[in-house]
């Protein structure tokens, strides 16, 4: 009896001893301070860090190391807590906000419903009456816009008349049914989206609408967007030639502008218009613009002679403050750019609301929220340089292209004498000076001055993305890697500019170093590293290493309408922020695509001289004709590139410019054959062949290997013959991949779902090796686990991160590996990866 009372004492003992241990603990305010102090330090500190704490803080000393664990534990959860709190009451207002948008787009679109019934019912009634002679286009939704003398516009009060008459018609485009609304192809609206896009239907002229939310107050957006050069790449200059103040503390402003050409075939565009600034009655900041008539207006004519007026019809920016903080802005660009101006073979370009929806509206909203994240802190700098500094790096590449391309006759352009032959335009001009700046450390002084070659032509059936991913991956392809030296040279001041310039060897590497992208990659600004060394035997082990700042932009296939550039100017490897730049490169603008249900009558021609097909004459509508019958992806390439020169060797680089140019648009001719689809349409499925007996037998040896290993099927049971395998693998949601066992192992096959996760091609595929894909963790993992995938033929690795060719980090839970055997032989062909469950961080 008394060894089981003893017995009771000591598990009551036991139990209360336990409770102690984890009992809750009233700390009072010094032991939170310092609990606090080094959480700050260490949010997570070690057993020991715990215990010198307690021998450290007497304060301290009567509370357990569990009890302190505790603590640190509740104070991470508490921090977790408070940070998705946050973050979900910043998702909460930007869905309300983005809902409150939604339900305006709502209305707006209920409202055009019933404007289109009234229309079509009236067009009933006109039909049916006996007056149908009298029906004209009146009921359509046209949006007319008078033209407003000089008269008008040389006096304030009727500057204000136009001003409000202007707004009024903005709002109406903007909120209202004036114009036909359908989404933009490609770009849903949803709460992770820039924001909702559309372009006009049955309107004149060419117009694009957007809405989006902006983490900026009303008047920073209105200022920032002001300024259109900033975000515009095809805007040359603004110049505000008159200012003065109107109602409510509006303001009236009347502006000359000039658009670059976007190709050397089609003449650049200047608008003559008035800016009117006002605020509404409910909060809202309204910037909206229209043409003033007269094609003499703005500056002198000679100025413009280079130009084609073209009009702005009402358009502008309705910038509405959110409760929460921030905007809900609304972009409308109306243009009509003249396109008879243009070759017909050029008219889509100057014809579609893609095109300006692409360079002008969805680009302002995207540059906005470029600059309302760089302002709240989210964007990482790329090797200590500032957004701004990135920004301007771009914008100085672009507009230098945009000059060579138009060759201006204001800003010293002249066009030399041709050989006979129109393919290659050669411009010289005398004046250029390569000094960004006044400072001695950048400025280049030349004795002649800058030439450039330049030239365009059509391109079939070649998806612009892909061309610029390949030209881009692939650089050793099309270009002299001693011409690129020869430009490299003329930046530095050393014995090697210009004559007597010593042969150079390039290995055939190029190391591309990423400085910074927006923040929906649809341009990435990167520093190129051209490994080359000396041939002379005394300079053999000195690096003659040539690096390139370029810009990379359009590679995105889903974005319709979208122009594709890759532009890159010599620079010295420690480069200053405001380094000499003298910009080359290639654009390509994709033609409205049209289809058909029939391959057979696709054109064997992959590319085309613009210049020849502008001869043809009448012949050309009939081939547009037939391209309106058939699949034919059509877009207009044009080649830039710069050279400096001195006078006493004008002619010489002329002659070797003109000729780089041509080898280089036959190397593009070359690759365009290679990289476009063989008679199938580009939505068809994989680009290799179905017929290709490779293709079929390695997908069938990838199945049947896995089969053997793993023993579970890879694809599903109803996957039958080597067409349907190929085309079930290249269509599994998980990226496999495969590579070569050699050496240096290096892929040889990706699916779709592989080249979307490396951001390549099929082509550009096999220069990627192994090693590169995966970061240092998961390089030693695979190194440890390489023996055992080889020893059972199969091995699983776990969550990791790899990377793309675009410098992209990707998350993965597992990859599988195995070898793939030769059905035939038995022999090992090559080693197969499956990466389950990636996604882009």
């Amino acid at each position: 009896m008394m060894m089981t009372q003893q017995h009771r004492e000591s598990s009551s003992e036991s139990i209360n001893k336990h409770f102690d241990a984890g009992k809750y603990v009233r700390y009072t305010a010094e032991q939170v301070e310092a609990l606090e102090r080094v959480y700050a330090e260490c949010p997570k500190p070690s057993s020991l860090r715990r215990q010198q704490l307690i021998r450290e803080c007497p304060i301290l000393s009567n509370i357990e190391p569990k009890q302190i664990k505790v603590w640190f534990q509740n104070r991470r959860c508490r921090e977790k807590q408070r940070k998705e709190a946050s973050r979900l009451q910043t998702v909460n207002r930007k869905l309300t906000a983005m809902n409150k948008l939604l339900m305006e787009e709502n209305d707006r679109l209920q409202k055009q419903v019933s404007h289109l019934v009234c229309e079509n019912g009236y067009m009933r009634q006109q039909l049916q009456s006996a007056s149908a002679a009298n029906t004209d286009a009146s009921c359509e939704s046209v949006v007319t816009t008078p033209q407003h003398s000089l008269r008008d516009a040389n006096n304030p009060a009727g500057l204000l008349s136009i001003a409000e008459e202007t707004l009024a018609e903005f709002l109406s485009k903007a909120t209202g049914t004036a114009v036909d609304w359908v989404q933009m192809p490609g770009m849903k609206p949803g709460p992770d989206s820039v924001g909702i896009f559309a372009i006009s239907h049955s309107c004149s002229g060419v117009a694009a609408r957007a809405c989006g939310l902006v983490s900026l107050e009303p008047t920073k957006i209105a200022e920032i967007l002001k300024d259109r050069p900033s975000w515009f790449r095809d805007c040359r200059s603004l110049e505000v030639f008159t200012m003065f103040p109107a109602g409510n503390g509006g303001t009236i402003e009347l502006i000359y502008t000039q658009i670059y050409a976007p190709t050397t075939l089609a003449p650049a565009r200047d608008f003559w218009t008035l800016r009117y600034t006002t605020s509404l009655d409910n909060g809202s900041l309204v910037v909206c613009e229209r043409s003033l008539s007269g094609s003499g207006a703005g500056p002198n004519a000679a100025a413009a002679s280079q130009f084609v007026r073209a009009e702005i019809l009402p358009s502008g920016y309705l910038i509405r403050p959110c409760e929460g903080g921030g905007s809900i802005i609304h972009i409308v660009d109306h243009l009509n750019l003249e396109a008879w101006s243009v070759p017909e073979v050029l008219r889509p370009l100057y014809e579609s609301s893609k095109g300006v929806a692409q360079k002008m509206t969805i680009a302002a909203l995207r540059y906005i929220r470029q600059i309302a994240q760089e302002t709240s802190g989210e964007v990482v700098y790329g090797l200590g340089r500032q957004p701004a500094v990135l920004r301007t790096f771009s914008q100085r590449l672009s507009r230098g292209f945009n000059d060579a391309v138009n060759g201006f006759n204001d800003n010293g352009w002249s066009i030399m004498n041709c050989d006979g032959a129109e393919d290659v335009i050669v411009a010289v001009n005398s004046t250029k000076n390569l000094c960004a700046t006044s400072s001695l450390s950048t400025s280049l002084s030349l004795v002649g001055g800058i030439l450039c070659a330049k030239a365009s032509m059509l391109l079939q059936n070649v998806p612009p993305a892909v061309l610029v991913r390949f030209l881009r991956e692939h650089r050793s392809e099309w270009a002299d890697f001693n011409v690129d030296a020869y430009s490299a040279a003329a930046l530095k001041a050393s014995s090697f500019a210009y004559p007597g310039m010593r042969p150079t060897r390039f290995t055939g590497s190029q190391i591309i170093m990423p400085l910074g992208h927006t923040i929906e990659h649809e341009e990435m600004l990167e520093v190129i590293r051209l490994e080359g060394h000396s041939l002379a035997q005394e300079d053999a082990f000195v690096s003659r290493d040539i690096h390139l700042l370029q810009i990379c932009s359009g590679i995105d296939d889903n974005a319709v309408g979208a122009c594709s550039e890759l532009v890159f100017a010599p620079i010295d490897e420690m480069f200053p922020d405001d380094a000499p730049l003298l910009p080359s490169g290639f654009r390509i603008i994709p033609l409205d695509a049209k289809s058909c249900d029939t391959r057979d009558n696709l054109t064997r021609h992959r590319t085309l001289d613009l210049t020849s097909s502008l001869e043809v004459g009448p012949a050309t509508k009939q081939g547009s004709g037939d391209a309106s019958s058939c699949h034919n992806m059509r877009s207009v390439l044009t080649i830039a590139f710069q050279f400096p020169f001195e006078n006493s060797l004008l002619d010489n680089i002329a002659a070797m410019a003109r000729q780089y140019v041509r080898s280089v648009i036959s190397s593009v001719q070359r690759v365009a054959m290679a990289i476009s689809p063989s008679g199938l349409s580009p939505t068809a499925g994989p680009k290799l062949s179905s017929g290709s007996p490779e293709a079929l037998t390695l997908a069938q040896w990838i199945c049947q290997s896995y089969s053997y290993h793993l023993g579970t099927e890879l694809l599903r049971t109803d996957s039958d013959g080597g067409d349907s395998v190929l085309k079930s693998l290249w269509h599994h949601p998980d990226a496999i991949l495969c590579c070569s066992l050699k050496s240096l192992p290096v892929f040889i096959f990706a699916n779709q779902a592989g080249l979307d996760m490396l951001e390549t091609t099929l082509v550009a595929l096999q220069d990627i090796t192994l090693d590169k894909i995966f970061d240092e963790t998961g390089r030693k993992v695979l190194f440890s686990e390489f023996a055992k995938i080889m020893e059972q033929g199969f091995g699983c690795l776990p969550a990791g991160i790899c990377m793309s060719t675009m410098g992209r980090h990707i998350s993965y839970e597992q990859a599988i590996a195995w070898k793939v055997l030769a059905a035939e032989e038995g022999t090992v062909h090559c080693l197969a990866f499956s990466f389950v469950n990636w996604s882009f961080v």
